[in-house]
């Protein structure tokens, strides 16, 4: 009697979020990484505290954001999470328009997944964001010209965005390409 062996789906078919083992490990990654640095400044940086890494580029703080991106919506933080959250549904169902047949996609969705999660973690237990990452440049006349501060779920989100507009942008050019020659 032989052994039935599994069909193993297509690869151009949709396999089930489970499934998704690089967009789950990239997930995983920035939310264990996100989690685990928070944790590290809540413990060792005061509120009103500032560590200098790189002095005049760098500094680690403990910056409540109970809004969202440049703190935009400030005491906005449980409206924010249910966006936050309407979004991971909408990212984990719709995934599949978004380049996932190819792996720096998948990855991209990952590290959009482990961002979302990671800040809304903090939504729901902090009621605020904590922000730490604060890069600045000393202008010659002492003052700062500084990026809002920032943390690793907010750079898994971004990069995962920007990862996801090349993906668009090349497909797109490819499009093109193919349009021209035709």
């Amino acid at each position: 009697m032989e052994e039935t062996k599994e069909e193993e789906p297509h690869p151009s078919e949709p396999v089930s979020f489970i499934e998704e083992k690089r967009i789950l490990a990239t997930a995983a990654i920035v939310l264990v990484a996100d989690q685990i640095t928070k944790l590290i400044v809540i413990r060792t940086i005061g509120s009103s505290e500032i560590e200098i890494i790189i002095p005049g580029m760098l500094k680690f703080v403990n910056w409540h954001n109970s809004g969202a991106a440049w703190s935009m919506f400030q005491d906005s933080s449980l409206p924010l999470a249910a966006l936050s959250v309407v979004a991971l549904i909408a990212l984990i169902k719709y995934r599949h328009h978004f380049e996932t047949h190819t792996p720096t996609g998948k990855i991209a969705v990952g590290l959009l997944i482990g961002g979302i999660v990671g800040n809304l973690i903090d939504r729901i237990s902090y009621n605020y964001v904590i922000d730490f990452i604060y890069v600045y440049v000393t202008r010659s006349n002492g003052k700062e010209l500084s990026w809002p501060a920032f943390n690793i779920a907010d750079m898994g989100i971004c990069i995962g965005v920007g990862l996801l507009f090349l993906l668009a942008w090349r497909e797109g050019v490819s499009e093109g390409e193919t349009e021209k020659n035709s």
